[in-house]
Order: C-alpha cells, then sequence, then structure tokens
C-alpha cells in the first residue's frame, strides 16, 4: 500500500468553515445514559435477590398486546451494558466529531439507537420486543450510513439493513407462532413445556434462528458485520460491544427456557457458533486495518457466545454470561484507542504504525489493559472468562471436543491480535505515521477508554464484584431457575487451564509467525469459489434482474393491461381459494325474489348490457350510472336509507364528471376496434370476477347473522350518543377516528387529482351558451344548497348526515360551474376548494381533539344541553362537538370534488 493515510469511512470531516462543536456537547449528551446506568445499578441488589421489576401500559388489549417491560437479571446486564458504555461512547463522540458538521445529527441517532436497544433488552411484550428490534434496524442503518455520500457507506448501510430486515420477518412470524401456542404474548408468562411440546416447535425455533442469526453476524451471515466498519468509530465501538450485534445473543438467552434443549437448537448454535467463531478469528489476522481486524474478532466472539448458548448446563451459561461482560469491556475500549490512532496519528493501518508509546503513553496504557484480558492474560477478567469458555464447552451435549478445540484456535488467534492491536502500534521502531506529532487526544477520549479498561482489571482482580449481582442473576433468568455462580481466578490445575496454556503457546507463536500466516490465510482466500458479500452482492444483482423482467412484463403503460392484470390476479386468487378451501356454499332458506328486486335487478343487467355493446362513452357512462341507481334501489329496498341515498349522489357526481371529462376525448368510433381474442380474454376476466363476488356473498349469506354489533349500536344509539340515525351516530360519534381516517383520503385524493389535472392543461373550457342551462342551474343550485344544509342539520336523527349533504351541496356548485363558469361558482363559495377541503379536515380534527382535552378519549362527544328543564326531566336541545365534526366531513367532501371541478372547468 502506498504511504498516506487508510481513510475511513467514516472519517472526521472539517468543513472550509471550520466548523467546531463546543467542547461540552459530548458530556451533556453522556449525561442521559449515565444517570440511567446510575438507576439501573440501583435495581442490582433486588435482582440478586430474585426479584423482578416489571412495568406494562395496554396497547392492543383485544389482542394481547401492551407495552410491557420486565427487568429480570438478563435485561438489567443488558441494560447497564447498552447505558454504560453508552456514555462512555456519548463523551468520546463529543471530542472525535467535534469538527464534523452533522455532529447534532449524529448524537441525534445514536441516542435514538440507545434507546431502541435499551427498550430492546426490557421488553417483555413479544410484539413491543420486536418493534424495538426494527428500530435498532432503522437506527443502525442511519449510523452506518452516516456519511451518506460515500457509495461504499451507503451500500454496506443497505446490506445491514436488508440482511437484519429479513432475519426480523422471519423473527416475528416465530413470535406470533410462539404466542400462538402459549397463548400469550408476554415472554415471561409463556410456559417452556407447552412450547416443547408444540408440533410448531421446529418451525418456530428455525424462524426465530434466522432473526438471531441475521442479527448477530452468524455464518453465513457474518459478512454484513465487517462491512459495517463505514460508521464512524464510535459506532462501531458501542454497535460492536453493547448493542446491535448483540440483539440476537440476548433473544437466544432470552427464549432459551422456551426454545433451548431440543436437538434443532442444540446442533444450530453448535455448528453456527463454532464455524463464526473459528472463521472471524482466523479473517481477524489476516486484516490490515485495525478497525477491521477488530470487526473479525467481533464476528469470533459472537460465534462464541452462540456456541455456548447451546448448552443447558449452569457452567455453559456462566460462561456465556461472563464472556459478555469481558468482550463488552475490551472491544469498546479497543475501538476507541483505534479511533484515538485514526485521529491522532492518522491512520489505522498497522503497517504504518509504530513506536507511538512515548508519544501517546495513556492511549498505550488503554490498549494493553483491554488487550491483556482480550488475550486471556491473568489477572484480568479475561482470563476468568476464558477458562469459563473452555469449562462450558466441554460441558456441551453436541461435540464438546470439537466445540474446546475450535475455541482453542479462535482464541489464540484473539491472542495474536491482542499483540498486533496493543504491542505493533506503540513499542518496537518508530514509523512515519501521516500525523506529524502524534500525541494522546483530550481527556474526552480517555476516560471512556482508560475506564472500561481498568474495570476489566479491577473485576478480574476482584470477580466478586459481579459475580452474584451481574452474572448469576443473568444465569438465572436464562436457565429459568435458581443456579450459583462463583467467579475465581483460580480453579486449580485441570484441563480448562491446560487449554488455556495451549491457547497462549499457539497465539504467540501465531503472533511471531504472522507474515507467513497471513500470507497462507490470503492464498486460501484467493482459492475460494465465493465469499459471504460476493454471494449477497450476486443475489441482489439477480433479484434486481427479477424485478426488472417482472416490470418489464407489468408496466406496460397501458391502464388497460393493469386492469386487467389486477382483476384478473384478484379473481383468479379469491375463486382458487373459496374451491379449495370448500367455500363455494349456497345459503339455505334464501327468500323467493320479489318484483321489485327483479326488475332492479333488470335494470342493472340493461346497463351492463348497454356498456359492453355502445360505442359511445356517454352512454357507457350513462350505462354505468344505470347500474348503479339499480344497486341504490337494491339498498332503498331493503332499509338502507342512508347507504342509498349516498349511492344515489355518487352515482350522479360521477356521471357528472365523466361526462364533462369525457366530452373532451375522442368517440370510440374513431379508434380501432379490439381484436376478437382480446374482447374474449377481457369478457372472461370480468365474468371471472364477477362469479367470484358472487360466490364470496353466497357465502356470507350461507353463515348465520351475529347481531350481536347491530344490537349494541340500536341499544346504545340514543341513550349514549343522542341521535336515532344509527348510520350517522356511528360515523360521527362512536367511529368518528375512522371517519376522520376516510374524509383525510377523500381530502388527499381530491387535492392530489387537482394538482394532476392542473398540471396536465389538457382539457379546454367547455362553454356554456345556453340560455336553458344558464337559468336552470342558477336555480337548482340554489335549491340543492338548502336542501344539502337541512340534510346536514337532520342527519343526526334521520337519513342525511356531513357526507350526503357534502355530495348534494358539490352536485349545486357543480351544476353552477357547468352554466356560468368556475367564477360564479367560486364567489359563490367564497374561498379555494382545496382550503375548504383543508379548513374541513382541520374542523374535524379540532372538534375530535375536543373530547380528549376535556379529559375524555380521542374523538368522544362532548355535549351541551340547552332549555332544560328540571321538573319535567326534558333536557332540552342537546348541542355537540358530533355536529362539528359533521360540519367538517361536510367541508371535506365539498371541496374534494369542487376542486376536481374546478380544475376540469378552468381555462387550458
Amino acid at each position: 500500500m502506498a504511504d498516506g493515510t487508510v481513510q475511513a469511512a467514516g472519517q472526521v470531516a472539517v468543513t472550509p468553515g471550520g466548523y467546531k462543536a463546543p467542547a461540552w456537547l459530548g458530556a451533556l449528551f453522556a449525561l442521559p445514559p449515565a444517570l440511567a446506568a446510575l438507576a439501573f445499578s440501583l435495581l442490582l441488589p433486588g435482582v440478586a435477590a430474585g426479584e423482578a421489576f416489571e412495568w406494562s401500559l395496554a396497547w392492543a388489549p383485544q389482542l394481547g398486546i401492551s407495552f410491557a417491560f420486565r427487568i429480570d437479571g438478563l435485561a438489567l446486564l443488558f441494560a447497564l451494558l447498552v447505558t454504560g458504555i453508552g456514555a462512555a461512547v456519548m463523551l468520546y463522540s463529543g471530542v472525535y466529531l467535534a469538527d464534523h458538521p452533522r455532529i447534532g445529527r449524529f448524537f441525534l441517532y445514536l441516542t435514538l439507537f440507545m434507546v431502541s436497544m435499551l427498550g430492546l433488552v426490557t421488553a417483555d411484550d413479544a410484539i413491543a420486543l420486536f418493534v424495538f428490534w426494527e428500530l435498532t434496524t432503522v437506527t443502525s442503518f442511519l449510523l452506518i450510513g452516516f456519511t451518506h455520500d460515500d457509495p461504499k457507506s451507503r451500500r454496506n448501510a443497505l446490506q445491514a439493513l436488508l440482511l437484519t430486515g429479513a432475519g426480523g420477518l422471519a423473527l416475528l412470524a416465530g413470535l406470533l407462532l410462539l404466542g400462538q401456542e402459549t397463548g400469550t404474548l408476554r415472554l415471561s408468562q409463556m410456559d417452556p413445556a407447552v412450547v416443547q411440546a408444540s408440533a410448531l416447535l421446529p418451525g418456530i425455533t428455525v424462524l426465530v434462528l434466522i432473526g438471531c442469526f441475521t442479527k448477530s453476524a452468524q455464518f453465513p451471515f457474518h459478512f454484513w458485520l465487517p462491512n459495517a466498519m463505514s460508521a464512524p468509530t464510535p459506532v462501531s465501538a458501542y454497535l460492536h460491544s453493547a448493542t446491535m450485534v448483540k440483539a440476537g445473543i440476548y433473544l437466544l438467552a432470552r427464549l432459551s427456557p422456551s426454545l433451548g434443549g431440543s436437538e434443532i437448537w442444540v446442533w444450530s448454535l453448535t455448528l453456527a457458533g463454532a464455524v463464526t467463531a473459528v472463521v472471524g478469528a482466523l479473517w481477524a489476522v489476516r486484516q490490515t486495518d485495525l478497525k477491521q481486524m477488530l470487526a473479525w474478532t467481533t464476528v469470533m466472539a459472537l460465534g462464541t457466545l452462540t456456541l455456548l448458548l447451546a448448552g443447558s448446563e449452569p457452567i455453559s451459561i456462566a460462561a456465556a454470561m461472563t464472556f459478555l461482560v469481558v468482550h463488552a469491556l475490551y472491544k469498546a475500549t479497543l475501538f476507541m484507542v483505534v479511533g484515538i490512532l485514526d485521529h491522532e496519528a492518522g491512520t489505522r493501518d498497522k503497517r504504518l504504525l509504530g513506536g507511538l508509546l512515548r508519544a501517546m503513553p495513556l492511549t498505550a496504557a488503554a490498549a494493553a489493559l483491554a488487550a491483556m484480558s482480550m488475550g486471556g492474560f491473568p489477572p484480568f477478567l479475561g482470563f476468568i472468562g476464558k477458562e469459563l469458555k473452555y469449562e462450558g464447552a466441554l460441558a456441551l451435549t453436541a461435540m464438546p471436543g470439537v466445540a474446546a478445540a475450535g475455541l482453542v484456535l479462535a482464541s489464540a488467534c484473539m491472542v495474536a491480535v491482542a499483540g498486533m492491536v496493543a504491542i505493533g502500534p506503540f513499542l518496537g521502531r518508530e514509523r512515519r505515521a501521516v500525523a506529524a506529532h502524534p500525541h494522546d487526544p483530550p481527556a474526552g477520549m480517555l476516560v471512556g477508554p482508560l475506564l472500561l479498561a481498568g474495570l476489566g482489571l479491577a473485576f478480574g482482580l476482584a470477580p466478586g464484584l459481579i459475580s452474584g449481582t451481574l452474572v448469576q442473576p443473568a444465569v438465572t433468568a436464562v436457565l429459568g431457575g435458581p443456579a450459583e455462580v462463583k467467579l475465581k481466578l483460580w480453579h486449580g490445575i485441570n484441563v480448562p487451564l491446560m487449554l488455556g496454556l495451549a491457547t497462549f503457546t499457539l497465539g504467540i507463536a501465531l503472533y511471531v509467525l504472522r507474515r507467513p500466516v497471513i500470507a497462507a490465510l490470503d492464498a486460501v482466500t484467493a482459492r475460494l469459489p465465493t465469499t459471504g458479500d460476493a454471494a449477497y452482492d450476486g443475489a441482489l444483482a439477480g433479484f434486481k434482474r427479477l424485478a426488472a423482467w417482472q416490470t418489464d412484463l407489468l408496466q406496460s403503460g397501458r391502464p388497460r393491461v393493469y386492469m386487467a392484470t389486477t382483476v384478473g390476479t384478484v379473481a383468479a386468487l379469491a375463486l382458487a381459494t373459496l374451491v379449495a378451501g370448500g367455500g363455494v356454499v349456497m345459503p339455505a332458506g334464501s327468500p323467493a325474489p320479489d318484483v321489485l328486486g327483479l326488475a332492479a335487478v333488470a335494470v342493472a343487467a340493461a346497463g351492463t348490457l348497454l356498456v359492453v355493446m355502445t360505442r359511445s362513452r356517454l352512454a357507457a357512462i350513462g350505462g354505468l350510472g344505470m347500474v348503479g341507481t339499480a344497486v341504490a334501489l337494491l339498498f332503498l329496498m331493503h332499509g338502507a336509507v342512508d347507504v342509498a341515498t349516498t349511492q344515489f349522489l355518487v352515482e350522479t357526481l360521477v356521471v357528472l364528471l365523466l361526462a364533462v371529462a369525457l366530452l373532451r376525448l375522442p368517440e370510440l368510433t374513431s379508434l380501432p376496434a379490439r381484436p376478437l381474442p382480446t374482447r374474449l380474454r377481457d369478457g372472461l376476466i370480468a365474468g371471472a370476477a364477477g362469479l367470484t363476488v358472487t360466490l364470496v356473498l353466497l357465502a356470507v349469506l350461507a353463515e348465520p347473522f351475529d347481531r350481536r354489533v347491530t344490537a349494541f349500536f340500536e341499544a346504545a344509539s340514543w341513550p349514549e350518543a343522542y341521535g336515532r340515525n344509527i348510520v350517522n351516530v356511528i360515523l360521527v360519534d362512536f367511529r368518528a377516528l375512522d371517519t376522520f381516517g376516510e374524509i383525510a383520503v377523500v381530502a388527499v385524493a381530491g387535492l392530489g387529482a387537482y394538482a394532476l389535472l392542473r398540471n396536465d392543461r389538457i382539457l379546454p373550457k367547455l362553454p356554456a351558451d345556453s340560455l336553458i342551462l344558464r337559468t336552470a342551474t342558477r336555480g337548482l343550485a340554489a335549491l340543492l344548497l338548502v336542501f344539502a344544509l337541512f340534510m346536514l342539520l337532520r342527519g343526526h336523527n334521520a337519513p342525511g348526515g356531513g357526507f350526503i349533504a357534502g355530495l348534494i351541496a358539490a352536485t349545486g356548485f357543480a351544476l353552477l360551474t357547468i352554466g356560468h363558469g368556475v367564477g360564479l361558482a367560486r364567489r359563490a363559495m367564497g374561498a379555494a376548494p382545496r382550503l375548504i377541503a383543508l379548513g374541513g379536515l382541520g374542523l374535524a380534527l379540532a372538534a375530535g381533539m375536543a373530547g380528549m382535552v376535556a379529559g375524555g378519549l380521542p374523538f368522544e362527544g362532548l355535549w351541551l344541553f340547552v332549555g332544560a328543564d328540571p321538573a319535567t326531566g326534558d333536557k332540552g336541545l342537546p348541542l355537540s362537538t358530533v355536529l362539528v365534526f359533521d360540519i367538517g366531513v361536510f367541508l371535506v367532501v365539498v371541496g374534494a370534488v369542487l376542486a376536481i371541478v374546478f380544475a376540469l372547468e378552468e381555462e387550458a
């Protein structure tokens, strides 16, 4: 490599303006996690005594979903790591990124990342856990791609998002099945015996493992994690030590009581963990970039943790929990040390670093302490963790000897890597670094590494500090029962000690012979048929080619093809489902059709025939209007007055709007006739769709009618909402939130159509030169507006309401526009339709929020009675916010419809 800096993808960028963040910014953002860590530490005595702290808030109680949080030994261990190391990383970031122009955005992303991880490890509800799981995916995507102007950063961020996001979908399926089998979504209440006896256990296990393996970079999904080094170094320090990649490990531990012990669990974790540990360790040795080297050691550590969690013996779980702490402390420290080297010496290429001990003594001290723990040397906590790793591996039920041998090889590589990180840059001859005068960084960048590295030494000298307070409660939580854990620096002369000595010997040999070892590994890599990264690129390229082929096939640019494809696909799938599921049934005891009903059906059939046979667009629109009118008549015959009125008005408006628009298009007779095969295809699709809808309706009618909902609204409409028109009461009171969503869609659709029609400018103004038309439309419009006001005010107790009144008023204004142009209609309205629609939406929202402001629920009606007579018990005239809400509905409908009418009628 040529002399110079090996630039990090997340390297600090200095703006020409010389941006500099205030010195206290890092400390400010470090304060909340530090206080949170202090608060969590206060829970240590209670959790150590076997207590669990719980809190929940109802979310969707009908589905058994809640924002439930629970802090036991496992959650507390992870929470302390997330907040404690998070505080150190925040403080470090304030100096490391002080010159970065987007440091504020960085702290926002990192804080969201921290909160997401904290929510994940404390969530006791499976759905809440999944929400936080996906939040860590999204926030890590933002952090990995923080330098978004770098194509490599964007590519690696997308890779992490796709892999972990796909795994998250599998995890969601597994959690839902787990909740279905146990009858609860609360993780602490799931009965392991029920899960183990379930026929779905293999499927649930596979789905959960896919989610955990992708998140925690287990083979063959391991390659995304080193690529995530595109993130700024503080993110790498946090992501690798305490957060995202540990999420999969956390969930494996959390679900171990329910899923652990089965053959698929034991063998999957053993094989994946062993292979991941060995591959990660070997690939770490061959790296020249210290950040990449540490990334691959994280892969090794995650494989080790997964391997140990395959066991069900207390020693295996104790080894996993202890190594979890060991790894978090030394990995956060070493990443921050590498960041210091990059920041102060100008490079992180180990070939360009050397002799920095005198210039950077404090940095060297932090590196040495962390590297000694990483290599497993006494008296560091890493030594205790290494001994427990071997003891735990030998206690596994699947291939204990092979597992222990794999861990010896992986740990030996860690010894070599520890030498490369702590010895190479600081000892030996001084090499030419990029920076002219390397030196220790400011205190903000040194406090975290020195503190975390010191804890690795302190916990090794006094393991009792964490044995009973952190490790044992976590082991108890994972095993689902009591377990005694005592960490000791000296276990006597035993097999783990012998394996440890073999590790040191092999590790030192690897360090001394690192050049030929690296050359051999490079040669092996060159001969591999593919790598995970290359396989991902190939799969993504293939997926893009498939998408392009499918797009070329479906996106022909012809609306007729889109309609045929959509309707045909839906009809085929629905029809196949009905047939395969035995859904083709006929209702029993159907009444004989009456004469009026048959007449309405005949009108609909005649209208349909007209649509199919005519070559005139206006005649076709008229035929569609006949069909809609016939359907409205059927509604009316069966007592659905509001629905029938709405249908009549919608049909009237549709015919009116389409007639105005289609008058500007060429006659169908001027277009070439469609070939017979095309017409047969369209007829077949239309017939299949009609048959499907008919069969679905017959199947629905075959089921007994459940009147519970109807009975509730009949009984509650007047006593609770003071209305006798049940349809309107439901729309503006009981289900006003649904109605608000619907009118929001209406408003957006109307404004969107207005913008589309105004931009195209393809329709000329329709001249209104008929005296009869001008005279009739003025009087008819006035009559319709008065009638609309009448229907609006009566809607709560009789057929009517805001939607119907809005359609009537819109029809009146539309007629006025056709007869006299946009100008008169606009003056009569007093405001632009767009503003009326938005104003109606705001009015409906204000009316809906009034109930909440008064202490009730959102969109709950508030009532005021005018002229009450206590003597007779007459409550008087009821006035309510539901009327204001209904007026908002009225304005939205009027504004949205007239936005389209005005766009059609205005000058091109």
